[in-house]
């Protein structure tokens, strides 16, 4: 063996060697992690089964799913997470190799924008399952009566181009107007303030209001309330994303795979984000949108 291809498997086998024993880092929204840590704690990751429980939502069942099919398709690492305001520099650490995959879900359009440097896993949420209610101030009695799509015609929205599947489905329903606000934040104080009509957000448990604490760094406090018995499906599927550049990459892709379709089967992915309120019961609700997406199931 040339000495040149040596040196680089010698390099190769101490640096696997000490990532046996050093975890991984793993970069998390702040609010995400502070809520996966009132749900899991120090748990063992595969003994979490209950998901109506305190800090359940969508990102958060997204990074236990995650860790639970990693683990079932034999990938052992321990994962360090480092906590911080960080949407967009993950996919600029996956492209690098710096961050071994995302543990919140990418929309398919958006993996797929960056195939060149990730695995793009099966669909974690399939077509046609992500339900997001309309939230909008509690006075707002115009929003509130919502019923049917033409309903919508004379209200406002807001949201941001940067997540490119709300932002098409909200320009599909034939708003009056779509603002534009790249802060969810922002978009949160628009709606409350009766700026805007209304905003999409993911359901939570039993469809209940959600509050925005710490608004402008404040320690004030605002809450929107979701239109009862109504939801707009987003057109699109979700995806977790695992960085080609990382040494670890294609290990942890083909056990996420593995590990996906064993909870797949057993009919735990659909139930944890069920349990969690974020996919509501199409009996519960009427999709104001139904005939403009067409839903298909995934694997």
């Amino acid at each position: 063996m040339p000495l040149k291809a040596g040196l680089i498997v010698l390099i190769w086998i101490m640096w696997v060697t000490a990532t046996e024993a050093k975890p991984i880092p793993i970069f998390i929204r702040d609010d995400v992690y502070a809520d996966y840590q009132k749900a899991v704690g120090d748990k063992p990751v595969l003994s979490v089964t209950n998901f109506s429980q305190r800090g359940m939502r969508r990102d958060v069942v997204d990074m236990i799913i995650a860790q639970q099919a990693l683990k079932l398709g034999g990938f052992d690492y321990h994962f360090e997470y480092f906590p911080g305001k960080v949407n967009f520099r993950n996919t600029r650490m996956l492209k690098t190799g710096e961050l071994l995959m995302s543990f919140d879900s990418y929309w398919l359009e958006d993996a797929q924008a960056i195939n060149q440097h990730v695995y793009i896993s099966k669909p974690v949420i399939r077509r046609g399952e992500y339900l997001a209610g309309i939230y909008t101030q509690p006075g707002n009695e115009a929003t509130l009566a919502i019923k049917q799509l033409e309903d919508l015609h004379q209200l406002t929205s807001v949201s941001t181009p940067k997540w490119s599947v709300d932002w098409r489905t909200l320009n599909n329903l034939g708003l009056k107007e779509l603002v534009r606000e790249d802060s969810w934040v922002s978009q949160a104080q628009m709606v409350y303030r009766g700026w805007v009509d209304f905003m999409l957000s993911p359901f939570l448990p039993e469809q209940k209001n959600f509050v925005v604490n710490n608004v402008d760094n404040t320690g004030g406090s605002i809450t929107l309330v979701a239109v009862p018995g109504v939801a707009v499906v987003l057109d699109g599927s979700r995806h977790y994303v695992i960085s080609r550049n990382h040494p670890l990459g294609k290990a942890a892709y083909k056990a996420l795979e593995e590990g996906l379709q064993v909870l797949r089967q057993d009919n735990r992915v659909r139930h944890a984000y069920q349990q969690a309120g974020f996919f509501v019961q199409n009996e519960r609700v009427s999709i104001l949108n139904a005939h403009l997406v067409q839903a298909k199931q995934g694997f």
